[in-house]
């Protein structure tokens, strides 16, 4: 894994987490927390989708990282984001 597939899933896992806040109201973390949230899960998520698929270069594996930290990210903010809100209500 090089440095621009880490960018790339960090990039697209922040975004994925930025739309899981705001589509699933439950979850929101605050904008820092969603996006946060997402990058993190976006680095887990892009590097399981790139070893599932294979290769290292080119646009399509790029657009796979980014694809896999998309939605490695939104599924982990929303995993957080119910969690901890369930946890604060009163």
């Amino acid at each position: 894994m090089d440095f621009t597939s880490i960018i790339a899933q960090l990039v697209g896992g922040a975004g994925g987490g930025f739309a899981g806040g705001k589509a699933v109201k439950d979850s929101d973390l605050g904008q820092t927390g969603n996006l946060i949230a997402g990058a993190i899960g976006g680095l887990g998520g892009g590097s399981i989708l790139g070893s599932m698929i294979g290769g290292d270069a080119g646009a399509g594996a790029l657009i796979g990282q980014l694809v896999g930290g998309g939605v490695g990210g939104l599924i982990l903010q929303v995993v957080v984001g119910l969690i901890k809100n369930k946890f604060m209500a009163k």
